[in-house]
Order: C-alpha cells, then structure tokens, then sequence
C-alpha cells in the first residue's frame, strides 16, 4: 500500500485549495488503495476571499490548517508533523491559496518564496527520489525548487504563467486538461486542471492520470 501525503492550502479555489481538484485527488488515491494522509501549514492565509463575489473581505483572517481540515473531514495534520521517510509520494491540489498560503507567486511571481515548511518536505523527498504530483498553479512551486536542475512541468497553456516558469530555470510544456505531463528524470508529474477547465469532468481526466502516474512512480 503506497503512502501518499496530500498537502492542502485552504479551502476554497480563491483563498485556499480548489475543493474539486482535492475531492478528485482523494478519491483517485482512495481507488487505488494507497494510504493518504493530509497535512497544511499551520499559518494565517493571504488574506479571506467572498466566495460569492470573488472579492477580498476586509478585516477577516482564517487559519490554513483550520480551513483545509473542512475538506480532509479533520484527518489533518500540520505540515510541520510530516517526516519524508513516512511518505512514498507527495501531491498537491491547485486553487489560489496553492499560489498564495503556501507561496506568493500571486503576488511576486518568479521572485516567488515557498513556505519553508513545504520547501523542506518537497526538497527532502525529491532528494529521496519520491515522486512528486502537482495540480492546476502548485507546478510553479516545483519550477521555484527545481527550476535550476531543468525540471518540466505544465499548467496548461498560460502564456504568463509558463514565462514565469522559465524565468524560474524551468521547462514549460503546454499540455491538455485530461493529459499528465511526467518528467520521469525528476519524478516531478503536473496537470493543468481548472487552469484550463472547462468543467469537473475535464479536470477529473487529468487528475486521475495525475495520480496513476505518482503511484507507479512510488
């Protein structure tokens, strides 16, 4: 039974994880019977966004760690408590809160900075040669830790994201929604997601590739 960390940033698409994308993940590696345990960075988001109107609210301020364990149904732990041995692969659901809690790529772009906490698990278990899933924005964060070793990744087809990648030292490589693309050299997988859309079904395709790929890997 392959043991795989799920590493969540929130809980919503625009502050937090992108709740299909973690949902389809989850159940992708239930399938396959791997052993998933979810872990989030116990800090403060970015900031909280109305998920009705898609705009900021002022004066408001939740916990990472907290919102994720609304989608793990509290199976969660602080990202902090996860050990590289204890693991056999990692992945991580997109949603802004990927690009914004657990770095700020939302508001630096390539001169983006990851969350110390994750950068220790994702450096240590990529030196450990475990496999690495990235989903929907979570692939700039490879490109930030991997960049300088050549690593390829996708998030689609987005011309200024895919600029900042390689400004990062990594490969962009366009790629459809229902496609995985594996960098089998770095054992580093990604898949568009909702950076593409258009609908649950779409996503479901690639994720599910996603996951098959990282658990052969494992």
């Amino acid at each position: 039974m392959k043991r795989v960390a799920v590493i969540l940033s929130g809980c919503g698409v625009y502050d937090g994880t992108e709740i299909h994308e973690a949902v389809i993940t989850l159940l992708a590696l239930d399938r396959a019977r791997a052993q998933v345990q979810c872990y989030a960075p116990d800090v403060p988001q970015m900031h909280v966004v109305s998920h009705l109107t898609g705009e900021p609210l002022a004066g408001k301020a939740r916990n990472v760690l907290l919102e994720s364990a609304r989608i793990a149904r509290g199976a969660i732990k602080p990202l902090g408590e996860l050990k590289v041995q204890d693991v056999d692969a990692i992945i991580l659901p997109g949603g802004f809160g990927a690009a914004k809690n657990l770095c700020d790529f939302a508001v630096k772009g390539a001169d983006m900075t990851v969350d110390p906490e994750l950068a220790r698990v994702l450096t240590g278990a990529h030196a450990a040669g475990k496999p690495l899933g990235f989903i929907c924005i979570s692939p700039v964060i490879a490109a930030k830790l991997f960049g300088p070793a050549g690593v390829s990744v996708t998030i689609g087809n987005d011309p200024g994201t895919a600029q900042a990648i390689a400004a990062m030292g990594a490969k962009h490589v366009n790629c459809t929604v229902s496609e995985s693309l594996a960098d089998s050299t770095h054992k580093v997988f990604s898949t568009p997601a909702y950076m593409l859309g258009p609908s649950i079904k779409d996503v479901a395709a690639g994720i599910e590739k996603l996951v098959a790929d990282v658990l052969q890997a494992a």
